[in-house]
């Protein structure tokens, strides 16, 4: 468009005008436009316009988005509810067993330590019966050889006792005695 001379200072000098106009209202006696009544249809009409806008976003774009995340999350809540019961009673089963094979060791353990020293008992009761055995012998062979030791003691013990007798008769009288004298008068004695 083509903007002659005339017509570029008449609409500044009506710029101008308004300027001033407008300057003078707000330090002196003109009103905030939002609380100008002349201007409550416009704001209304805006103001409806506004919020259909907006309702119709929010319950057309936002709010199916919002309760799909949320749909999901439950969804995603109940599916890690469901895993961590199973994950549970796995758990529950794994320690059922564990204290079940911990039992079973625990007998077995039992077992293997009673038949040891059971095994160990006989062993040692053998052992002990074969040293017993041994010792019986032993001491069968001892008596046997005091039992000889003694009778052959007492088999001298005449002879001893005449000799011993000998000598006293001898030295306390100092007569000569003879052994068949001596070994008469020990007999006499002993019997």
């Amino acid at each position: 468009m083509f903007v002659t001379p005339a017509y570029a200072e008449s609409h500044a000098t009506q710029n101008a005008n308004t300027e001033v106009a407008g300057h003078g209202e707000a330090q002196g006696g003109g009103s905030f436009p939002p609380f100008d009544p002349g201007l409550y249809p416009s704001q209304l009409l805006w103001l409806a316009i506004t919020f259909g806008i907006f309702y119709l976003l929010v319950s057309k774009v936002i709010a199916p988005r919002i309760g799909g995340i949320l749909e999901d999350r439950h969804d995603r809540i109940a599916e890690d509810l469901d895993e961590a019961n199973r994950l549970k009673e796995e758990s529950d089963a794994a320690v059922a067993a564990y204290e079940q094979e911990l039992a079973d060791a625990r007998r077995k353990a039992n077992e293997i330590a009673t038949t040891s020293r059971e095994k160990a008992k006989a062993e040692s009761d053998a052992e002990r019966a074969k040293h017993e055995e041994a010792l019986n012998k032993k001491l069968a062979e001892s008596e046997a050889n005091v039992a000889a030791v003694k009778a052959k003691a007492l088999a001298e013990v005449d002879g001893i006792a005449s000799d011993t007798a000998q000598a006293i008769v001898e030295t306390l009288l100092g007569g000569k005695v003879t052994k068949a004298e001596v070994n008469a008068a020990v007999r006499d004695v002993v019997k």
